[in-house]
């Protein structure tokens, strides 16, 4: 029996892409016109699925928070928030200041409006979400720090075991098929992008942006070893050298969930003890996204540069505070940080169904394996500085 050929998910994107542009600059109207009312109907879909989608993995996220160490749990998840914070104010400060300079006002002219041009569905399907995005944000905070507080306390699992199975209802509907038809949404963004011609202006402007993506995740990752060698007293680019393994599957799984019995093995190759790497690996997995943060700055600054949107520290910060917490509900999915970005767009004025945030989506999705990486990579960072605070610290005073 002829083995089954599975497709990587970055490659169907990029299939996408290239269907999107082949069927809008040489197939007829008709067509166009039922492959964008297509795109359009699972936006509605999708958007339906998003505040679910919150709900359910931002509350079991921190709810999971409780399965920590007191005091090591606090300065776990406090280095893992900073590292993200400044990682993500880092690369805005880069990109405001490097995109310019290759989007010169004739480019931005040249693009114009994004709905301008393009083919309008056949119709429309009239879904509402259930819950507004922001509502089901607060209820999904709520919800996760009470259990997260007052689990085996207050509270038993009669709250926590239906939310779990919740969130396991909804990954496998993202699964089985938000991530499948992700291709479809994208082909239809570059059929109204090519009819309207803006496809080769953006990509144009989008492979640098790639490159400067992967260069900051590179010195991200530098910096984040050589701030734990200093600490330690640890030589960093022999902790960078043990790190190889779990960087590389990283990029081959596209999931810092999958990646944590490699990066176990790599933090047991930096000294880490075995009581600190079970516990610092797997919660860094979901609460440390660096790498995830520096992707999403930069696309969100490159895309609201080319359609001369309104951009400034004092939007994009709350963004990338907001996102820092948020993210929590990422790991396991493929493009799982854009997608748990999504509801927050509009802080920045993206409206989260736009022809704008599917490109942002197509544009994350080809450098995720790279930003999972860098994820996974501080992981271990972190775990070297934990390792140091607790032998010297925590255990010495107990």
């Amino acid at each position: 029996m002829a083995k089954k050929v599975k497709i990587g998910l970055v490659w169907r994107l990029l299939i996408g892409i290239a269907l999107g542009i082949l069927f809008g600059a040489f197939f007829p109207v008709w067509f166009n016109r039922t492959v964008v009312t297509a795109s359009t109907l699972f936006s509605v879909y999708l958007k339906f699925i998003i505040p679910l989608m919150i709900l359910a993995f931002v509350t079991m996220g921190i709810a999971d928070l409780s399965m920590g160490a007191g005091r090591l749990l606090l300065i776990t998840a406090g280095i893992a928030y900073g590292s993200t914070l400044i990682a993500g104010s880092s690369a805005y400060m880069v990109a405001i200041n490097l995109f310019p300079n290759f989007m010169d006002p004739t480019l931005l002219q040249s693009i114009g409006d994004p709905e301008a041009g393009q083919l309008a569905p056949f119709f429309r399907l009239p879904l509402a979400p259930l819950l507004d995005t922001t509502a089901a944000v607060v209820m999904a905070f709520i919800l996760g720090l009470c259990m997260s507080s007052m689990r085996g306390k207050e509270l038993h699992d009669a709250l926590y075991q239906p939310f779990a199975e919740f969130s396991v209802i909804i990954n496998k509907v993202l699964h089985s098929s938000v991530i499948p038809l992700l291709p479809l949404y994208i082909c239809g963004t570059f059929v109204n992008m090519t009819v309207s011609g803006q496809t080769f202006v953006i990509l144009g402007v989008l492979w640098k942006v790639f490159l400067t993506v992967i260069t900051l995740h590179m010195i991200c990752i530098l910096i984040q070893f050589s701030v734990a060698g200093v600490i330690t007293k640890k030589n960093p680019f022999r902790l960078i050298k043990n790190q190889i393994p779990g960087y590389l599957s990283a990029i081959g799984t596209q999931s810092s969930a999958a990646t944590i019995p490699v990066n176990l093995k790599c933090a047991e190759a930096d000294g880490v003890s075995p009581e600190i790497r079970n516990f610092v690996i797997p919660l860094c997995a979901n609460i440390h996204m660096a790498g995830s943060m520096i992707t999403i700055t930069c696309c969100v600054t490159a895309t609201m540069l080319m359609y001369n949107m309104p951009i400034s520290l004092g939007t994009i910060v709350p963004f990338i505070m907001t996102l820092g917490v948020a993210m929590v509900a990422s790991p396991g999915a493929p493009g799982g940080s854009i997608m748990t970005a999504l509801p927050f767009l509009p802080i920045m004025g993206i409206a989260s169904d736009s022809a704008i945030a599917s490109l942002l989506i197509a544009l994350y999705i080809t450098q995720d394996s790279f930003g999972t990486a860098c994820n996974v990579s501080g992981d271990n960072a972190i775990s070297v500085v934990i390792e140091r605070v607790y032998t010297k610290f925590i255990k010495k005073a107990a």
